[in-house]
């Protein structure tokens, strides 16, 4: 029997994490795929360049919530999926990692009855300052098939009391996506027109709250910026939270024109891993920054207190640097990680893993 199947995505990380899932679910069967922006993340370069570059199919509809507190975006979503939802009679509600869009649409689902299904399972950062950490548990225990994307979130997920009968360690769909594509990175003329060399820049990027919203610590933190870019050149492509702040807090002039400091507007996906993937080190606060670099073998330097994904600290090129900015400039002197193998499941399949699941269970 034919179902509809919804996708609810919101932002960068959904849309590479959802492409892979939506192409082999399109490609392998009949049902009525539907894919639903919510409009979180609303900068074109940030959303709809990625429908383009991903080969994702337009959102069929695109809910325009846009920016706001945590519980007007939760409620606007809420409000506008229950709808949606009702109309189109959906049987199954997809949701992708941690973001506003994901609790909201799960929340959504759970009270119309409809089964939810958890792309990017387990992961915590045990820190519930973090409001990805509460959209996290909260999705996990309303999902009722989970897929994970490396063990320590399957420990996770059965300490919390969720049965293992609905847990599924399959990888990384993100990684899915950056191997499809990794072709195309090399085709990227961004280096060029940033007159760039090859491991000789720093890429950074910023945008969570906790490093962004506080004018004091905004401007330590571009301050150790500047030290750095006195060493190697640095480029910035700023995200448009990070950059309203800059200019709320009427500092963003004062970094323009600073030498080897690049501050550019958000690029899409192929540019944007170009630069992960030729880059000497990464500098960022993003979960899935850490995912990528490790898998490029990059070193990256994530300036937070914790991280929800520690499979790229133990196997990968992640190095934990905590929030204080202040000697920054001296650490990535000194900066250096080990390596000890490929991520396990992170090999491009994780969506076929998945698409196999679901048919098992009679899902799809």
């Amino acid at each position: 029997m034919k179902k509809n199947i919804i996708h609810v995505v919101g932002a960068r990380p959904n849309f590479i994490k959802a492409a892979p899932v939506i192409k082999i679910i399109t490609e392998k069967t009949k049902h009525n795929n539907i894919v639903l922006h919510t409009g979180q993340h609303y900068d074109n370069n940030m959303s709809e360049i990625f429908f383009d570059e991903l080969n994702i199919p337009k959102p069929q509809y695109n809910l325009g919530v846009g920016s706001g507190s945590h519980a007007e975006q939760t409620s606007k979503i809420m409000l506008r999926c229950e709808a949606i939802f009702t109309a189109e009679e959906v049987d199954y509600v997809i949701v992708y990692g941690d973001v506003n869009s994901s609790m909201a649409a799960a929340l959504t689902a759970v009270k119309l009855n409809i089964p939810i299904i958890h792309i990017e399972s387990g992961l915590r950062s045990f820190d519930k300052k973090m409001p990805e950490e509460i959209n996290r548990i909260i999705t996990d225990h309303l999902a009722d098939t989970l897929f994970v994307t490396s063990i320590d979130g399957v420990y996770n997920l059965s300490n919390e009391g969720i049965s293992n009968q609905k847990i599924h360690f399959v990888g990384n769909t993100m990684i899915d996506t950056l191997v499809k594509l990794e072709d195309k990175f090399d085709t990227s003329e961004m280096l060029t027109n940033l007159s760039l060399t090859k491991r000789d820049y720093i890429l950074i990027t910023l945008h969570r709250a906790s490093n962004t919203d506080n004018v004091i610590k905004l401007k330590k933190i571009m301050e150790s910026l500047v030290d750095i870019s006195k060493k190697i050149k640095c480029v910035f492509p700023i995200h448009p939270r990070t950059k309203t702040n800059l200019i709320r807090f009427n500092i963003y002039e004062d970094y323009l024109n600073v030498d080897n400091l690049n501050i550019i507007e958000p690029l899409g996906y192929i540019d944007f891993m170009c630069l992960q993937k030729n880059a000497k080190l990464i500098v960022t606060d993003s979960g899935g920054i850490q995912e990528e670099s490790s898998y490029f073998g990059v070193p990256c330097m994530t300036m937070r207190d914790n991280t929800e994904r520690p499979v790229t600290i133990t196997s990968g090129t992640n190095k934990l640097m905590g929030s204080d900015f202040s000697n920054l400039a001296n650490e990535i002197i000194k900066f250096n990680y080990n390596k000890t193998d490929d991520i396990y499941l992170w090999d491009g399949k994780a969506s076929e893993r998945i698409f196999d699941i679901l048919q098992e269970e009679n899902i799809i």
